[in-house]
């Protein structure tokens, strides 16, 4: 099972500009079920799109519905951030404290025991998870 961190799902758009063959080949070999989404992502995922909704509508509306239907596809295979979970992030940050959304993201990956995959490896170094990186081919 993996989890897919907020870069990978984005790169995975259709119509991207500059996709990476690398990341499209990888998933393309994975069974959809075995792919999920952290709701960490999905909230960067929303604010991105809120954002570029007020600076430009018309790119903001695609991706709008991009990320609907992206969501939809995802249904039941969007990971919760839980009690559990927070307490998991929590043992994260000590004895050194890391970015909020990575160890949220790291902790989910950590709680259903999925590899995290992500071009960022080393955001996610020493929090003993397992990480693939797509990009690097």
């Amino acid at each position: 099972m993996y989890l897919l961190d907020t870069n990978v799902i984005s790169e995975l758009r259709q119509g991207k500009p500059h996709q990476s063959a690398a990341v499209r080949v990888w998933a393309a070999g994975v069974p959809a079920g075995q792919l999920y989404l952290s709701a960490i992502s999905v909230l960067e995922l929303e604010k991105g799109v809120m954002l570029l909704e007020r600076r430009t509508p018309p790119q903001g509306s695609a991706l709008r519905a991009w990320l609907g239907a992206t969501v939809r596809a995802f249904e039941g295979r969007v990971l919760p951030f839980t009690g559990n979970t927070a307490a998991l992030c929590a043992a994260l940050h000590i004895p050194d404290p890391r970015p909020e959304r990575d160890a949220m993201i790291a902790a989910s990956a950590l709680e259903h025991r999925m590899t995290l995959v992500t071009r960022n490896t080393s955001d996610f170094a020493n929090m003993g998870l397992q990480v693939l990186d797509p990009f690097a081919g």
